[in-house]
C-alpha cells in the first residue's frame, strides 16, 4: 500500500513499552537501519569498522529497554498501526550522544552549549518495510517533540536533509529525517552547516 496513514491511525508509545521483538520487525534484517541499529551518534570510532553488528545490536537493545515498562530512560519511541509494529524515531537528551560534540553540522553558524542537559536531539528514523513512504516519520517527528517536552526538555532539534523535487535520494540519506517532515511537526530552521544540511529546532 502507498496510501499516507493518517497520524490518528497511530499509536506511538517509548520503546520501554514495546517489545524487542517489535523492534527487530521495523529494523528488518538489512539495509542500513539494520546494520547501523541507531548507534552512528554513539560509537566512540566510525560505525562500521570500530564495531560489530553484535555490539551495535546489544547497545540498542540495552539504551531502548524494550520489555521494562518501568524504566526510566529510553532512547526513542515506537509507532504502531493498529498492532503492527511500522515506526521508530531516536530521542533523547543531546548529551546522550557523544559523537555531536565533534561533528560541525550542529555547531556551524550558531553557538551552542555542547553541555547542556535540557536540548535534545532527533537522530534517526526508521520505517518498516512496507510502511515507508506513506508519512509516518512525520507523525514521530511531532511525538518526538512532545516525548521531549514531557520529560523536562527546553528544546529538541533534528539535523534534517534538505531534499530536491525530481532528485532521487537513497532511503539511507535521509534517516536524519527530511526538512519538510521536522516543518510540518512544528520545528524551525535555526542553521544551515552544510548544502542540504539543515538544524531543525523547538524551544519549549
Amino acid at each position: 500500500m502507498t496510501d499516507p496513514v493518517p497520524a490518528g491511525d497511530l499509536r506511538i508509545v517509548p520503546a520501554n513499552q514495546a517489545t524487542w521483538a517489535d523492534i527487530e520487525a521495523i529494523f528488518g534484517t538489512a539495509d542500513y537501519p539494520f546494520h547501523c541499529q541507531c548507534q552512528r551518534f554513539k560509537v566512540a570510532g566510525w560505525v562500521w569498522r570500530d564495531t560489530t553488528l553484535e555490539e551495535r545490536l546489544e547497545m540498542h537493545r540495552k539504551g531502548t529497554a524494550c520489555d521494562q515498562p518501568e524504566a526510566e530512560h529510553t532512547t526513542g519511541l515506537v509507532a504502531y498501526l493498529g498492532d503492527e509494529p511500522v515506526g521508530w524515531v531516536a530521542v533523547e537528551p543531546r548529551v546522550a550522544l557523544p559523537k555531536l560534540r565533534t561533528l560541525r553540522v550542529p555547531w556551524t553558524g550558531r553557538h551552542e552549549d555542547k553541555d547542556d542537559e535540557g536540548v535534545w536531539a532527533v537522530t534517526c528514523f526508521c520505517v518498516r518495510k512496507g510502511y515507508r513512504g506513506r508519512g509516518i516519520t512525520y507523525a514521530l517527528a511531532e511525538a518526538a517533540a512532545e516525548h521531549a517536552r514531557a520529560r523536562g526538555a527546553t528544546a529538541v532539534e533534528g539535523y534534517a536533509m534538505a531534499t530536491e523535487p525530481g532528485v532521487e535520494i537513497t532511503w539511507g540519506e535521509v534517516h536524519v529525517g527530511a526538512v519538510q517532515v521536522f516543518d510540518e511537526a512544528g520545528y524551525t530552521k535555526v542553521s544551515t552547516p552544510t548544502k542540504r544540511r539543515r538544524v531543525m529546532r523547538i524551544d519549549f
